[in-house]
């Protein structure tokens, strides 16, 4: 195993963190270019890096861990008053209605039991970098399974369709709200539409690397193109494989216009920021969230048997569950993983909040890494807790 040079800081406390970050890396021998951010109520408490052109200022593609950015937009119009998750999508977009949606709710989209994971044929790439685009695609389709009877992921489709939602309540999208409400006044290193200034920052997501046995059984281990799970992943698209589900991020259409799914843009910081801005402010800001609001967006409402993901997948309102995957967290603890290894939460109970990215994707959608490193952090954290009421 070669000695990887680790850069960035830990605060007194969680010097553990940092050596397990560094046998992380280590063990794929720096390949992976990750990043590591954690706040404890509000305080940055680590801030790391490793590999070959990473920083701690270096963005990369998020995947589905930007669904937690998108649906901090919806938490913060629910607390608002303006959306009432319970009334059908087509309450606020009528032509959602069409092809037997017309008693979906918005619920039923946020913990993925709407039955819309996709569309027939799939989505090109160009159709996926702008949610406005697969919404009317959305408009014709049927569910795949009957609304609200089971859980199965909407991979590329989900804010997408909030997206309109918000739309229809706001005059505006999902990207411009988080923007003028979140990134802005917390000056968060986290976009949804990254500007061509930023370009310079960014960092290519990377193909896994496999041996050709690993490959073969991942091929034989995956779903065909036309299950509910290929057609969440857009398998069923002419032509797109799950290497192109990686390299999504790396479409210039893709970061520009920040899908609300699947085309964030971020640090490990700016992860772990933003959700230290969501639930105990950070700089002196007052939080994003009140305490009710995290109650009723943390509630577990999703659990066992995924559609699409299998048993690892339950879900809180429009975020993953965390303490289900996680169980030394809090029972509200909420936040995504995306599809390359990147994952972030927040804890409320311990006030923990997490970030991590990595360059180079994870084989096979798995990043086991993120649980070590999670525990890592709890741990140091419940120890400078003891400590400083001893």
């Amino acid at each position: 195993m070669n000695t990887i040079e680790v850069g960035g800081t830990v605060a007194a406390g969680f010097e553990d963190v940092r050596a397990e970050f560094a046998a992380v890396v280590a063990e794929e021998d720096g390949e992976s270019g990750a990043q590591l951010a954690a706040f404890v109520c509000g305080r940055k408490v680590v801030d790391l890096w490793a590999g070959q052109e990473i920083s701690g200022t270096t963005l990369t593609g998020l995947h589905s861990t930007t669904k937690g950015a998108g649906a901090l937009v919806a938490a913060l119009l629910i607390q608002d008053g303006a959306l009432d998750v319970d009334q059908p999508v087509a309450h606020y977009w009528p032509r959602f209605a069409a092809a037997g949606k017309e008693r979906i709710t918005v619920r039923d989209v946020l913990v993925h039991r709407s039955g819309i994971v996709g569309v027939d044929g799939g989505f090109t790439v160009a159709e996926l970098a702008d949610e406005r685009v697969i919404a009317e695609r959305l408009i014709g389709q049927r569910p795949y399974f009957e609304p609200g009877t089971v859980h199965g992921y909407g991979g590329f489709v989900t804010h997408a369709i909030v997206g309109e939602v918000v739309r229809a309540i706001t005059g505006t999208g999902i990207q411009q709200l988080f923007e003028q409400r979140i990134r802005i006044p917390y000056d968060l290193d986290i976009y949804l539409g990254l500007p061509a200034e930023f370009d310079h920052r960014y960092r290519p997501i990377l193909p896994w690397r496999a041996t050709p046995e690993m490959d073969a059984a991942f091929a034989a281990n995956s779903p065909s193109s036309h299950s509910v799970a290929g057609i969440s992943y857009n398998l069923n698209a002419r032509g797109f494989t799950a290497a192109d589900v990686m390299a999504l991020p790396n479409d210039t259409a893709v970061r520009r216009l920040g899908q609300g799914s699947v085309g964030g843009v971020g640090s490990a910081h700016g992860i772990a920021a933003m959700y230290a801005a969501a639930i105990t402010g950070i700089d002196d800001r007052e939080p994003l969230l009140s305490l009710d609001t995290i109650a009723i967006i943390s509630a577990i409402h999703s659990s066992g048997a995924d559609l699409v993901r299998g048993d690892r997948a339950p879900y809180a309102l429009g975020f993953e569950a965390k303490a289900l995957l996680y169980p030394f967290l809090g029972a509200h603890a909420f936040g995504h993983t995306g599809s390359a290894g990147s994952d972030g939460f927040a804890d409320p109970h311990s006030g923990l909040t997490y970030g991590y990215t990595r360059r180079r994707a994870a084989f096979a959608f798995n990043a086991p890494e993120n649980a070590r490193l999670a525990a890592a952090l709890h741990r140091a954290a419940t120890a400078a807790r003891i400590a400083v009421s001893a």
